[in-house]
């Protein structure tokens, strides 16, 4: 029996070969919070009948059922393969750094079309008997990243999922050693693409990834339920820094408007020499949006820059991982 609260909860993921067919769950996520549910389109038949007052039960159906939520994690040393897989879009094939056991993930931006998981999510009865949800044909529609000053790196994705289903054996969790990436191990860079240097006085920085997605393809003889998502709109990729005015270089950038190539990086441990866990996000061309500095009494000025992601033409939007995981 398991602990009858959210001690013992569980979310199991796998990639899957076909859109939502289930896939029996291979990685464990320590996840934070989680808000998957089931979302049901019910109609009531509405026929007159001589003196009935109240609708039967029997007349009201389901026409429609998807699911959708969200999944916040820290994010982690191993095991986050899958989902960035899933946002990005490239097919990832982890690659061995020269004789080390450090095995390196280029999760290039591209189209996500095939690429789903089954999300399986165990929750728990105050009984300790661990209750089974799989949301098969899950799509990650948004993901955002977030780092301040002491805290842990974070991710927040947004999930749509074809269906929810209780079939199928609540899979056995476990969990790899890993650690938690974190501020102690974070550094900034701006600057020309391939020669960036490290900004100072960053305090907090966050990217949003936005996939536009046709979440809604419901189509007859599909017993209710929605085809594949497709790309319906360009990738929206959004940011904010945090930082002391410590310097005008970023400023600089939001008075001309000019563009700079950002790479957000976390170092952690040693694998092998020249060879170190870690995750890094690389917009070659972002420009500021907002919002200059402003004194609003006598501490230290603190400005927040927005700025949003571009294509410079030439280089793809990236996030890179290395890890021990050999596959994803």
């Amino acid at each position: 029996m398991a602990i009858g609260s959210g001690l013992g909860a569980q979310i199991g993921i796998a990639a899957e070969t076909t859109y939502g067919t289930f896939a029996a769950p291979t990685k464990f996520i320590e996840f934070t919070k989680e808000g998957l549910q089931l979302k049901k389109t019910t109609a009531q038949s509405a026929g007159i009948a001589a003196g009935r007052l109240v609708p039967l039960s029997s007349r009201r159906v389901v026409t429609q059922r998807q699911a959708s939520g969200s999944l916040d994690m820290e994010v982690t040393t191993k095991g986050m393969g899958v989902l960035l897989q899933t946002l990005m879009g490239t097919s990832v094939t982890p690659v061995k750094q020269a004789t080390s056991d450090a095995y390196l993930q280029a999760h290039v931006l591209a189209d996500t079309a095939g690429k789903s998981l089954t999300i399986q999510k165990g929750v728990p009865l105050t009984t300790g008997t661990v209750t089974r949800k799989n949301f098969i044909g899950c799509k990650i529609v948004s993901a955002e990243f977030s780092c301040e000053v002491g805290g842990m790196l974070t991710a927040s994705f947004e999930i749509d999922s074809k269906d929810c289903q209780e079939t199928s054996v609540l899979a056995t969790a476990s969990y790899p050693t890993m650690a938690p990436f974190h501020f102690g191990q974070m550094g900034l860079k701006t600057g020309v693409f391939g020669a960036e240097a490290d900004r100072s006085g960053i305090r907090k920085v966050s990217i949003k990834f936005e996939r536009g997605m046709a979440v809604e393809r419901f189509y007859a003889g599909q017993s209710g339920t929605k085809a594949e998502p497709i790309s319906n709109d360009q990738v929206k990729v959004t940011g904010s820094i945090e930082m002391d005015y410590v310097d005008t270089v970023l400023d600089d950038l939001h008075t001309s408007d000019a563009a700079t190539s950002l790479v957000w990086a976390f170092t952690g441990a040693e694998i092998a020499p020249t060879y170190n866990e870690s995750i890094s996000f690389s917009l070659p061309a972002i420009r500021f949006d907002d919002a200059p500095p402003v004194v609003e009494g006598f501490d230290v000025i603190k400005p927040t820059l927005n700025f949003t992601g571009l294509y410079d033409g030439t280089n793809p939007l990236s996030i890179t991982y290395m890890s021990t995981d050999i596959t994803l």
